[in-house]
């Protein structure tokens, strides 16, 4: 029997864990060990992917994943959270450092040394609002080296010689996506002073997983257990000496949502820090464990490769447990020869042998055997907690198999609402009145002294109007960008994820691409910045090249403009047509990608679905100021020099002389040239190819535009035939995004995949444009 075939309800023993490579050790890292009881929560709205209970938490997996994972012993759905029947001893202070500093070996550095710290731990323990904590406001948000994973540097309040660089959120050390190798990476090449490692108290098995693997690397550590104070509401407790003791690093509770705790924590992390003091503990592995088999494999590959570790700069016992596991990136790191590999297969051989399990599963069962042991020792569980009753009661009804998907269209109607209609709408125009009141000022000013007029024209009509054109952007973006952030910090974008997992996997993609193109519905700048979340390369490339395809708010003002003219009475079936048209254009766009760079299939499902929190406004701050920082930086480097360069365009003629009339500047011959490309569309007219390019600065200035060019409404409909515009309009709803969109990808994909959503686009948008009139003159439209 396979995990597919569990009923809703019941509980099973996990027999074998199947599938291969790294698919297979992402599955026993996410706590999918034989002998583990997993309980079947519920299946997706549609049918796939499943929730599943496992180590006191919840995880979504695929039927097909599901069923690589043999089962027996099913029964009904075990109890969890009783308290054990000893006395709870009295829950130490937030913020109560313990004991434990093993001062043996201290070492201090010297006075003016950065103290670097690595603030790692798993998703949605904590770890923002702890970094936040920790650094106030003062923290540079860049990459890491090679990857599009934000790395965030701040120092700690009141300690000026300290940088903590906050990792991505990862379950495990090994290299399954680019999160977990940027971690690797991070504290085996920029070797750390120290790492704060946050943990969720509430969870604190499925926690201390990677907790075991970042104490393998023998760098000095802290342990933050963050949520103790719903752990305490909750009537549990940790009894943080005695934790501290089987570990070897000092443990200290906090709550970072409160900020209690976080001095206790400093201090403890400067310490150890300081005087370079290692963990006490390497070896989460007895010699009577199961036999020996797995103490003795570990230790015989450490002294197997004690001088190649050494060499390669690797902690030796983190180099001996991925050895064990099979991880093929640090065996070619160490540089072993055929006789040492041949050796070290043996002794893997061996172990499998004396263990009755293959290697990957005997590593992870050590692990989960030790975290079980110390939490047994130290730990009194809480009963259920309020937060997962709360979070059970919420998803009958946003995720049940009735109510979800239109509990979903409803919350995305009202943030779109919200956001295009009322809040983002309002905010931007006042900024829209500020801006044009500070022109209007400039404007009166560059006249009383007398400026040159092109030189007013240049900062009027090039920097002004240009760049004041898409900074009136910034309210919708920040705005939007508030909402997701509650959706994602409250816990809900997981369950979107959940639900629209089957529909994507269609299209090659995996659930968590929903999100970004989702935003693309508002603004494509944000969409491809929300694409950085996913943890598959091939799935974040493309679904930032499938982003642009999702219609824009920006394009409204067209599809406004023409549905008034060419088709009145018929504005609502135009609108529904266009935005059903780009999510085909879409889909077929995919497909084809699918087929050709992108062949196989997306990464696999496998995410924890956290409970509900109320997201905390600091951290929801914090971002909002990160997303208008980073396009206030955009908006005055590439879109300002777009917008001097369409100025420049639009004022000069070829012979550099300042024209009285736009029908004689270069923008407008460049436009004549391009003209007869649109003559097979039904509109070659120049003014409409000159509109066509100003949208590439803004798709608002395609209205603006054709407003000073044709003059009025009239004349326009005048010049074209319903079909025309029609035609006009899929080329507008399909052609390449505006500049600031490109330059979010560029800056996500490089240039060269920036210039192929422009060109792709392009002909995308051509060929729509043709099937429409084709299609019509068959018809009989005119």
């Amino acid at each position: 029997m396979t995990l597919k075939d569990l009923p809703i309800g019941k509980t099973a023993t996990i027999l074998t864990t199947g599938g291969e490579g790294a698919l297979r050790q992402h599955f026993l890292d996410m706590g999918l060990i034989p002998k583990a009881d997993i309980t079947m929560v519920k299946y997706a709205p549609m049918g796939d992917p499943v929730e599943l209970r496992v180590h006191s938490y919840e995880l979504t997996l695929r039927l097909a994943d599901a069923e690589k994972i043999e089962i027996g012993n099913v029964r009904e759905k075990a109890e969890e959270g009783t308290v054990p029947e000893r006395k709870a001893i009295p829950h130490p202070g937030l913020g109560e450092g313990g004991k434990y500093h093993d001062k043996a070996d201290e070492n201090p550095l010297p006075d003016g040394e950065i103290l670097t710290f690595a603030l790692a731990g798993n998703q949605n323990c904590g770890k923002t609002t702890l970094f936040n904590q920790l650094t106030g406001s003062s923290c540079h948000v860049g990459n890491f080296p090679g990857v599009t994973v934000d790395r965030k540097d701040g120092k700690i309040k009141g300690y000026k010689n300290t940088l903590v660089t906050d990792l991505p959120g990862i379950y495990s050390m090994s290299p399954y996506s680019n999160e977990e190798m940027v971690t690797r990476n991070f504290v085996l090449d920029e070797k750390p002073k120290g790492i704060i490692n946050i943990v969720d108290a509430t969870n604190i098995e499925r926690n201390l997983y990677l907790t075991m693997q970042l104490m393998e690397l023998d760098v000095p550590m802290v342990l933050a257990l963050n949520m103790m104070d719903e752990v305490r509401q909750n009537g549990g407790a940790v009894l943080v000496n005695e934790m501290e003791e089987r570990l070897g690093i000092p443990v200290i509770p906090i709550a970072a949502a409160k900020n209690e705790g976080i001095d206790e924590l400093i201090h403890h992390a400067i310490h150890v820090a300081k005087y370079q003091e290692h963990p006490g503990r390497l070896d989460f592995c007895n010699a009577d464990d199961n036999g020996g088999a797995v103490h003795r494999c570990l230790h015989g590959i450490m002294h197997l490769v004690e001088d190649h570790a050494g060499d390669a700069g690797i902690p030796i016992r983190f180099a001996a447990a991925k050895l064990a596991e099979g991880d093929k990136q640090i065996l070619e790191a160490l540089g072993l020869d055929e006789n040492e590999k041949e050796t070290l297969e043996h002794i893997i051989k061996q172990m499998e042998n004396e263990r009755g399990l293959d290697r990957a599963a005997a590593i992870a069962d050590m692990r989960f055997t030790f975290i079980k042991k110390i939490c047994r020792e130290t730990v009194v569980k809480p009963k259920e907690s309020r937060e997962h009753v709360r979070s059970t009661r919420i998803d009958k009804v946003l995720t049940g198999k009735y109510t979800a998907l239109p509990c979903f269209v409803a919350i995305m109607a009202a943030v779109f609402w919200l956001t295009f209609n009322v809040i983002g709408a309002g905010l931007s125009a006042l900024l829209e009145m500020g801006i044009s009141a500070l022109t209007d000022a400039v404007v009166a000013a560059l006249t009383s002294w007398n400026v040159n007029e092109t030189l007013q024209s240049l900062v009027i009509d090039g920097v002004f109007n240009g760049v004041g054109s898409v900074l009136s952007f910034l309210p919708v973006i920040v705005t939007l960008f508030f909402f997701l952030s509650m959706l994602e910090d409250s816990g809900y974008m997981a369950r979107v994820a959940f639900m629209m997992d089957k529909l994507l996997r269609k299209i090659g993609l995996s659930g968590r691409s929903i999100v970004p193109m989702l935003v693309g519905f508002g603004c494509t700048v944000p969409g491809v910045m929300a694409s950085r979340t996913l943890p598959s390369e091939r799935d974040r490339k493309m679904t930032i090249l499938l982003t642009p395809f999702m219609s824009c708010s920006a394009k409204l003002p067209i599809y406004g403009l023409f549905t008034a003219v060419f088709f009145p009475g018929h504005g609502a079936l135009v609108m529904v047509g266009l935005y059903f048209g780009g999510i085909l254009a879409g889909i077929l766009t995919a497909l084809l990608l699918r087929g050709t760079l992108f062949k196989g299939e997306a990464v696999p499902f496998v995410m924890e679905l956290p409970n509900y929190r109320m997201p905390g406004a600091k951290n929801v701050g914090q971002l909002l100021w990160e997303k208008a920082k980073d396009f206030l930086q955009r908006a005055f480097t590439v879109i300002f020099i777009a917008t001097i360069i369409i100025w420049f365009l639009q004022t000069f003629d070829m012979h550099l002389n300042v024209v009285t009339d736009s029908r004689d500047s270069i923008l407008a011959v460049g436009a004549g040239l391009l003209a007869p490309v649109f003559a097979p569309l039904g509109f070659g007219d120049w003014r409409i190819s000159t509109a066509l390019i100003t949208g590439f600065m803004a798709k608002e200035s395609v209205v603006s535009t054709l407003s000073v060019l044709y003059g009025t409404t009239a004349q326009m409909a005048g010049a074209l035939t319903p079909l025309a515009a029609g035609s006009l309009l899929a080329f507008c709803l399909l052609y390449t995004p505006c500049v600031a969109a490109v330059a979010a990808i560029r800056r996500e994909l490089g240039g060269r995949w920036a210039a192929a959503v422009v060109v792709g686009q392009c002909l995308i948008a051509w060929v729509a444009a043709l099937a429409v009139r084709c299609i019509g003159l068959l018809l009989g439209i005119q």
